[in-house]
């Protein structure tokens, strides 16, 4: 009895009580309701395809890989609690985080999937994030997964205006 009693104190003992600590968090928000805010947080080390942008699985076939990515992280996040860690960097004045939903790894999710590239030159602080990021981009390739299937343009050249001659015709 002893044991069980000097256990349950150890186990009390242990557990963080009142260790949270207010953190300050600068972002543009939108409303979603009267008493609900939403801010965009950008994910650490990838570059997903843009919502707008298409790809071509098959020659002269646009598809929507942007919505594709989209609608992909939207069933990663359904209905589950995410981990998020605030990083110290913004990028396009958004926060950039780390997430996680029931300890998988959302960043590298997307890239497995083949809807976002590897950007490891945003991870020099996490290597070993920004190697798995890095192998995984290199998986997706070879096995031809999500938009990698055909021809793509990088989001990043994307945004800067670069088209395929299958979203020219459209």
């Amino acid at each position: 009895m002893k044991r069980i009693l000097f256990l349950a104190m150890l186990a009390a003992a242990l557990l963080p009580i009142g260790t949270a600590t207010a953190q300050s968090l600068s972002a543009r928000a939108r409303s979603l309701d009267g008493d609900t805010i939403a801010i965009n947080l950008r994910i650490a080390g990838i570059d997903a395809f843009e919502r707008r942008q298409r790809c071509e699985p098959r020659p002269g076939q646009c598809q929507a890989c942007g919505k594709q990515a989209q609608d992909y992280l939207a069933r990663l996040l359904r209905d589950r609690d995410t981990a998020i860690v605030l990083r110290p960097e913004a990028s396009h004045g958004r926060p950039v985080v780390t997430a996680s939903v029931a300890g998988r790894d959302v960043g590298l999710a997307m890239i497995e999937a083949g809807f976002a590239i590897a950007r490891p030159d945003y991870l020099r602080d996490d290597p070993a994030r920004a190697t798995r990021y890095r192998d995984a981009y290199r998986r997706a390739l070879a096995a031809k997964r999500g938009a990698f299937v055909g021809r793509w343009v990088d989001p990043a050249r994307w945004r800067r205006g670069e088209r395929l001659a299958c979203e020219k015709r459209q």
